[in-house]
């Protein structure tokens, strides 16, 4: 039912929204950083959005089961790579840097996407792919040395950085492991599995922070703060990515990520009042042209009645 209503739109108008909902994914995590801790954030942020799902995934993840067993492993990937880590490391990543730098990081995941689309699903990028995803790591290296070319040689990067990129990189993981998904266990019943996996294992690191002195306080900005990422970011967000994925293909779906910096930006300066800095601008600039030499495509000429891909 849901997958249905989801083929009246465009996978594309799916996207744009998903890239809104992550952009401010990241900059209500930043905003509610120094009173809601990050595992807990994420802990709920998942609980909340299982309870909202399972009333409409438990019949679909019943019939499903058999293929859950046949392709546990996949399953587990995803659910670890998309659910446990990517966001628990963002919310960590969050505490020590700027919500501009995490949606920045984000902007590196076609890169991501594009190598390990190439190792797991025997994708071959071409000579100006590769050169695109230099230029585009060349940008993210700015943006993690935030400008200062010594910090290279010292290795000094910012904690809260790295942790981003590790999750973006996961991200891109997850998004290419979709398309290694048998096309009966896709949409509801994988996205159920997912959650509830993930959100178990989420579950002792959760309990770990709270023991060692961060229990979740009860205020209206952390019950207002984890109803957004609860609902946006997760349930309505996740049901549009993999939909589009599902039509689209996963490079393609992965190029929509650069929205999520654009949105990123836009409410982090407007919200939380948080400066561009010339570094930022720079990594931009990077990015953006190492992703255009990655997906730029030369016209088709026709020679000899074929066509041929000048390149």
């Amino acid at each position: 039912m849901v997958v249905r209503f989801l083929d009246r739109f465009s996978p594309y108008l799916l996207l744009v929204m998903t890239t809104l909902f992550w952009g401010g994914n990241f900059n209500v995590a930043r905003a509610v950083s120094g009173e809601v801790p990050p595992l807990g954030l994420s802990f709920w942020r998942w609980m909340i959005a299982w309870i909202i799902l399972f009333p409409l995934a438990y019949r679909s993840m019943w019939r499903g089961r058999h293929l859950l067993v046949e392709h546990w492993f996949i399953v587990l990937l995803l659910a670890v790579s998309g659910v446990t880590l990517f966001n628990s490391l963002v919310y960590l990543g969050l505490q020590t840097t700027t919500a501009i730098n995490a949606s920045l990081m984000q902007s590196v995941n076609p890169v991501f996407i594009i190598l390990l689309s190439m190792l797991l699903l025997g994708n071959r990028p071409r000579a100006r792919q590769w050169l695109g995803m230099l230029v585009s790591m060349a940008g993210a290296v700015v943006i993690l040395t935030r400008g200062d070319v010594a910090v290279l040689g010292e290795l000094k990067f910012a904690s809260g950085d790295l942790l981003v990129l590790l999750a973006v990189f996961l991200w891109g993981l997850y998004t290419v492991l979709l398309k290694k998904v048998p096309a009966e266990l896709r949409g509801i019943p994988l996205l159920g599995y997912t959650v509830t996996l993930g959100t178990i294992l989420i579950l002792p690191f959760y309990l770990h922070e709270t023991i060692n002195g961060r229990p979740l306080p009860i205020t209206p900005a952390s019950v207002a703060s984890i109803l957004y990422v609860a609902i946006f970011p997760s349930v309505l967000a996740y049901f549009f990515w993999n939909h589009a994925t599902e039509r689209i293909g996963p490079e393609r779906t992965g190029q929509f990520s650069h929205l999520i910096p654009v949105f990123g930006i836009l409410i982090a300066i407007l919200v939380l009042g948080e400066a561009l800095r010339a570094y930022h601008l720079a990594g931009i600039l990077l990015v953006s042209t190492g992703l255009l030499l990655a997906n730029f495509r030369t016209p088709v000429s026709r020679v000899s009645g074929k066509a041929k891909q000048m390149d």
